[in-house]
């Protein structure tokens, strides 16, 4: 049966994930046409880590745990970020491509930034 804490998890996640989505959107309507790719791409990437810290800033008191732990939102975000592609019909050598700072390329940094976010949430609260 899945804890409370995990489900809650889940669903701050799912919240992520959409803002996430929104960022993406952000990136190709706006930015990219309006900054080129490279910039666009640094821009939104440092954007989605600042909202991702937001949310688990935010988010930590609903929680209600004692110490930050690594939540799983980096397994998830792996998960989804490849079933998603695949999906779409993406090669493996374009999916990893994402996966190199190239272009402006900031995708790792988010990642660590998701993987990191309950820890540098609780540091910022004073809680680590």
């Amino acid at each position: 049966m899945i804890s409370l804490v995990a489900l809650k998890a889940l669903v701050i996640w799912a919240g992520i994930l959409l803002l996430a989505i929104i960022n993406g959107v952000l990136r190709e309507s706006v930015l990219m046409p309006a900054l080129g790719t490279p910039a666009a791409l640094i821009l939104s990437g440092l954007l989605l880590c600042a909202l991702i810290i937001g949310v688990a800033y935010f988010s930590l008191p609903w929680l209600q745990i004692q110490r930050p732990v690594e939540l799983g939102w980096l397994a998830l975000t792996l998960a989804f970020e490849f079933s998603f592609g695949l999906w779409q019909g993406k090669s493996w050598p374009e999916l990893l491509e994402a996966y190199t700072f190239t272009g402006g390329n900031i995708w790792l940094i988010v990642l660590a930034v998701t993987a990191l976010a309950p820890y540098i949430a609780a540091k910022l609260r004073g809680w680590a």
